[in-house]
């Protein structure tokens, strides 16, 4: 194709680590694309450089079409598919325009350099992330690799970490990974204290908690103490089996209508790193509760809009699932909901009250579905003995929307 792109991945070992292959794409561009950095390591050529525009991805579009008629070649760290560039092209472009020649990545080099597993070995992507991003795959005797923002980063994971309880936990910095300048600093999260070094690098932790962490998996039904706030909140028995109804799968959205303390939203993003949630709650300091709460268990993208249903009109994202745990009573809510869940998608309901069940009555009646009531008991002290103590029983209706568009008859 005469608009083909190559995207030539290259490493801290620079020109000298490319592939003949790689070398020839380079050289012959009439444009060469990159950062700053990335275009420092290839030598002179009669190619037009350009460095990426900041912000770059809304750029994107309009840069090669400026290009589109001459040969382009892009720069990117490592393997571009892994957590770069030729992602992002990919998506903006199509991948039918690319022409991708990788080099080994940084996980690679890393897992090359300690021993461990690649395939076995998880990665989380800080780059352009919150550090808190990493507090949901903190799981005790877990391998993890941690690509860097910068020379700071080591640093940030070290105290979240020691917040967290991880203290124990072996920190390894590998830094300019097959280049000349590669180093490779070793120590203990408890006692870290190294000053910033090189920003290109990567962070091994062999996970370790102390006795006083909280045990956190990515399976529903975290401990309610896991969540701070009021106490609004779907109980973890109830919420472990509203959210395997919810049946989230990876890179689906959840709406979380009534956030309360974000527990339902929060335990659906832990469940896999590419699910996206959106909570929606009325009452200002339940909004900070559910924020904080988001940051805490390791997912801050979650995002938290205002009163349901009125601020779904803002919204243009199409959720695959809906959770409503709060205002089912409210005029217009279920409707609004219904409205908006896409064809084929899921929404569960959980009712409390008699009149939130005669609602939902109703509704299992004009449309179908499942219901469920659960009655939970929990054994407390009564005097010096144990006696079961009842939660308030909870109706539930799960439904999965037609995809015919044709709308229900009372």
């Amino acid at each position: 194709m005469t608009d083909a792109i190559f995207v030539v991945g290259i490493g801290a070992d620079g020109w000298d680590g490319l592939s003949p292959r790689a070398q020839a794409a380079v050289l012959d561009a009439e444009v060469l694309m990159g950062s700053t950095r990335q275009l420092a390591l290839v030598p002179d050529s009669p190619a037009l450089r350009v460095s990426w525009p900041s912000p770059m991805l809304p750029a994107l579009p309009g840069l090669f079409d400026e290009h589109r008629d001459r040969r382009v070649c892009v720069l990117g760290s490592g393997d571009p598919m892994f957590h770069g560039i030729g992602v992002t092209l990919g998506r903006v472009l199509g991948p039918e325009r690319l022409r991708v020649i990788a080099h080994p990545s940084s996980v690679s080099l890393a897992c090359a350099r300690l021993g461990w597993a690649l395939h076995e070995t998880p990665t989380v992507s800080l780059v352009g992330r919150p550090v808190a991003t990493l507090a949901a795959s903190l799981i005790d005797g877990e391998r993890l690799l941690v690509l860097s923002t910068d020379e700071h980063t080591p640093a940030a994971v070290a105290d979240l970490l020691r917040d967290r309880g991880f203290g124990d936990t072996e920190i390894v910095v590998l830094e300019q990974l097959g280049g000349p300048g590669e180093n490779v600093a070793r120590g203990r999260v408890a006692t870290w204290e190294r000053a910033p070094g090189d920003p290109l690098n990567v962070i091994a932790l062999d996970l370790r908690a102390t006795p006083a962490a909280q045990r956190l998996t990515r399976t529903p039904g975290l401990p309610d103490s896991a969540f701070r706030g009021d106490g609004q909140m779907t109980k973890h028995e109830v919420r472990a089996l509203s959210l395997s109804t919810l049946a989230p799968a990876p890179g689906e959205l959840l709406w979380d209508v009534g956030g309360g303390s974000g527990t339902i939203g929060i335990e659906w993003m832990r469940t896999d790193p590419r699910c996206r949630a959106v909570a929606f709650e009325r009452e200002e300091r339940r909004v900070a509760q559910i924020v904080d709460n988001a940051e805490r268990l390791g997912v801050p993208a979650l995002r938290v809009c205002g009163s349901a249903p009125a601020a779904f009109t803002g919204e243009t994202s199409v959720p695959d699932a809906i959770f409503v745990g709060g205002g089912v009573t409210q005029d217009g809510m279920l409707d609004a909901c219904w409205e908006r869940l896409r064809p084929g998608g899921r929404m569960v309901v959980n009712a409390v009250t008699a009149e939130s069940e005669a609602l939902v009555l109703h509704w299992h009646a004009r449309v179908g579905g499942q219901l469920r009531k659960f009655q939970i008991y929990r054994g407390e002290p009564l005097g010096g003995f144990t006696a079961w103590r009842p939660q308030l029983p909870v109706a539930q209706w799960a439904v999965v929307k037609p995809h015919s568009t044709e709308r229900e008859t009372l």
